[in-house]
């Protein structure tokens, strides 16, 4: 494809960390002949416009996708079937319509029924982000050399998966194809586990710090205050998340509280060989990180 625009009106229906991400390197790449979002918070439409990522902000979705040639659902899980149904009367067709979310097979079934003939569902999973949200805290590197995800479900065109995937690439994403099922198994470890676990470190502490009048929060050592970041994270996001992929995330923290046993029982009955051994194992795969270019 060449170096040009490869859409000539972009549409991100939610303006917070992706979809502003997305709207700065859309303007700074000259990705396409115009962005404009949608925000049901006049405050969100009013910071867009004034940063200059949009060239118009909507309150309506229906008015956002109006000759959109690509629609981008930035907004949580929870609120994708409404969305859907909303602006599918809208769509121009052969207009490609995705998303964001972390969750793909919840997506696809409350997105695919909606989709009028002729517009091109592809779903998709930017794999990136950070703990901040509002369409202040955006930044065009947020996807540089991290993996994009996208799960086009079968009889998908082609040609419209090869389009959005080239978009992603241009943002400077790396590109993998996905069973949508195999990839809410392989995101309910990797994330949402993860977010679960810290969630609740964080809750323990600050109810531990009520209870006792400590200072726990005060003298936090690095590794909580990771779990705080992680914690911080958009509540209504991962509300959506831990709903709609229910199943994988309750077999892997199934599995993982089967590890935690036996990881109390080293600790309980002073087996530091088996600590050891299972600290050095799991050191490496923060090596693996670093050297795939991923911490």
């Amino acid at each position: 494809m060449s170096s040009g625009p490869l859409f000539e009106r972009i549409a991100l229906i939610g303006i917070g960390l992706v979809g502003s991400s997305v709207a700065r390197r859309v303007k700074r790449d000259g990705l396409a002949e115009s962005v404009v979002c949608c925000a049901k918070s006049e405050r969100s439409r009013k910071t867009a416009l004034a940063l200059g990522i949009v060239d118009a902000a909507h309150a309506r979705a229906e008015a956002c996708v109006e000759g959109a040639d690509l629609v981008m659902l930035c907004t949580p899980l929870g609120t994708y079937e409404a969305l859907a149904r909303a602006i599918a009367p809208h769509l121009a067709k052969g207009a490609i319509l995705t998303d964001v979310g972390s969750v793909k097979e919840q997506t696809i079934a409350h997105i695919a029924p909606h989709v009028p003939a002729g517009v091109h569902f592809v779903p998709g999973h930017p794999v990136a982000g950070t703990e901040h949200s509002g369409p202040e805290s955006g930044f065009p590197e947020l996807f540089d050399g991290r993996w994009c995800i996208l799960t086009p479900p079968e009889g998908t065109d082609e040609a419209a998966t090869d389009k959005l995937a080239e978009f992603w690439r241009r943002c400077g994403m790396n590109i993998e194809r996905m069973d949508p099922k195999h990839h809410d198994i392989v995101l309910a470890i990797t994330s949402h586990l993860p977010h679960l676990i810290a969630y609740c470190i964080v809750g323990t502490a600050t109810h531990l710090e009520e209870l006792t009048n400590s200072e726990v929060i005060k003298f936090a050592a690095g590794g909580f205050r990771d779990f705080t970041r992680i914690a911080a994270s958009d509540p209504v996001m991962w509300r959506d998340v831990f709903l709609n992929n229910r199943d994988a995330v309750l077999e892997m923290l199934g599995r993982f509280s089967e590890d935690l046993t036996a990881l109390q029982r080293m600790v309980r009955y002073g087996q530091g060989d088996k600590l050891e051994d299972w600290f050095t194992r799991t050191r490496a795969v923060r090596r693996g990180l670093i050297e795939a270019k991923q911490a």
